[in-house]
């Protein structure tokens, strides 16, 4: 019987909901591994406390209905607070914004989940997202896809390192693919698709993404970019080192959520649960989204006068 299913985000009456276990369900944390959670929830805040001090811009109803039409318009135009972010104190917000953090609207994947986990149907999926990029590659210069992995943590010391369990891919609104690899390694059309470099895989830290792909299934990802330092880029300040969180915050106005029962849950797991599957997919698809912004913001004026000088450089030396 084919495990290859569609997942609707307000379809909680489809077969697929009837068959997977939610995290109430799954086996439950032990003292010590809550213990290690919070150390390392602790740790990643403080060493986001420079960020948290900052607020994106509050949306607007402009900016709402812009986003929401991002993707069916073919001539796209930015919000408004994208094109504040070019200011040079985009950030300097006044305490009351500084709370809007916490009305922020959340970001959520709303289209087809399509979750495989047998070897068969991943091979399907792949060939599926093979033709469908091909099929983007006669309509547009480029075929970018947000990308992103999951695997089970570890949280005794010296222990060694699950492999990566879940791999998700999402290269439009409508569908996103979420393949559950540790029950089927990667067969030969997944392999090709990594593998291609005329195909721009996106992410945050999609770099070590790639080594961890590498280490646990011998399969080098090509033509990668890492969401990180495409803003910095187009961002006016010092770089930074952007998390999808923060990212989708500032460029988007909206959260992305974050449970830590969902992002150091099992995700070996003989079947995802409907959480971890929308966890997943949103990962990817924010990926996504967040690129196709960024590329159509301008680059900011210290890089945009970098290009210039080496242009200048370029023609006195020809």
């Amino acid at each position: 019987m084919s495990q290859n299913h569609s997942l609707q985000d307000k379809d909680s009456s489809s077969e697929l909901a009837t068959s997977i276990s939610y995290w109430d369900e799954e086996e439950p944390f032990t003292e010590e591994q809550l213990q290690a959670i919070e150390a390392i929830e602790a740790a990643f805040q403080s060493s986001a406390s420079s960020f948290t001090k900052k607020c994106p811009l509050s949306p607007t109803k402009d900016d709402i209905a812009t986003a929401d039409a991002f993707h069916s318009e073919s001539g796209r135009r930015l919000p408004k607070s994208l094109i504040a972010l070019q200011h040079p104190n985009a950030f300097s917000l006044s305490r009351c914004q500084a709370n809007s953090r916490m009305r922020l609207p959340r970001l959520r994947f709303g289209g087809q989940i399509m979750y495989s986990r047998t070897a068969t149907d991943i091979e399907t999926a792949a060939r599926e997202l093979l033709g469908n990029l091909e099929a983007m590659k006669r309509e547009m210069a480029q075929t970018v896809i947000g990308f992103d992995i999951e695997w089970k943590p570890t949280f005794r010391r010296g222990e060694t390192p699950r492999k990566v369990a879940v791999m998700q891919i999402c290269g439009c609104s409508s569908h996103c693919y979420v393949l559950h690899i540790i029950h089927s390694g990667i067969p030969r059309s997944l392999q090709l698709l990594l593998e291609d470099p005329a195909v721009l895989k996106v992410g945050v830290g999609i770099a070590n993404d790639s080594v961890k792909v590498f280490k646990d299934y011998n399969i080098s990802i090509k033509g990668v970019e890492d969401l990180s330092f495409h803003a910095n880029q187009k961002l006016d300040g010092d770089p930074r080192n952007w998390g999808l969180a923060s990212l989708t915050e500032t460029l988007l106005s909206k959260q992305l959520l974050k449970p830590k029962k969902i992002r150091l849950g099992n995700w070996e797991a003989d079947v995802l649960s409907k959480e971890q599957l929308h966890y997943a997919a949103t990962d990817a698809f924010a990926s996504w989204y967040l690129y196709e912004v960024i590329k159509g913001l301008p680059d900011s004026p210290k890089v945009a006068a970098e290009k210039r000088r080496k242009e200048l450089e370029g023609v006195s030396q020809s």
